[in-house]
């Protein structure tokens, strides 16, 4: 649960950046602006679902969020940008943004890894078990 904890509060972190970023002026991008909005929505909903649903897709979500989100910024910092949006690794929200979206995508992995272990069913297990013993 530990794992969890800290994969919702890391995509609470990249919503929380990415809506001071909307207030400050990305709302005014034509596309940028309102992927930021589904971001938002996005890091509060998986929150939640790290929290109170007990499936490994949950963790897939926080994952994928943070994939999705710092791949994007990555790609919006090349020559070619992204929807027309060129951006710099500068400024401190920007690092928060990228190490949150890291975390996610370090949490959520180890989770569903773990919980996807966990799920094995038992006579399997045990014959791992009996070859080792």
């Amino acid at each position: 649960m530990t794992t969890r904890i800290v994969a919702a509060v890391a995509v609470l972190v990249s919503a929380y950046v990415h809506f001071y970023e909307w207030h400050s002026g990305m709302r005014h991008l034509h596309v940028i602006g309102n992927l930021f909005i589904v971001n938002i929505a996005a890091g509060v909903v998986i929150a939640v679902l790290l929290l109170t649903w007990k499936h490994w897709f949950a963790p897939f979500l926080a994952f994928g969020m943070g994939a999705s989100t710092l791949g994007g910024f990555a790609i919006a910092t090349t020559s070619a940008g992204l929807f027309g949006d060129h951006e710099k690794w500068q400024g401190p929200y920007i690092w928060v943004a990228a190490a949150s979206e890291a975390v996610a995508i370090l949490a959520g992995l180890f989770a569903v890894s773990r919980e996807l272990r966990g799920a094995q069913p038992a006579g399997r297990r045990s014959e791992h078990s009996a070859v080792a013993g």
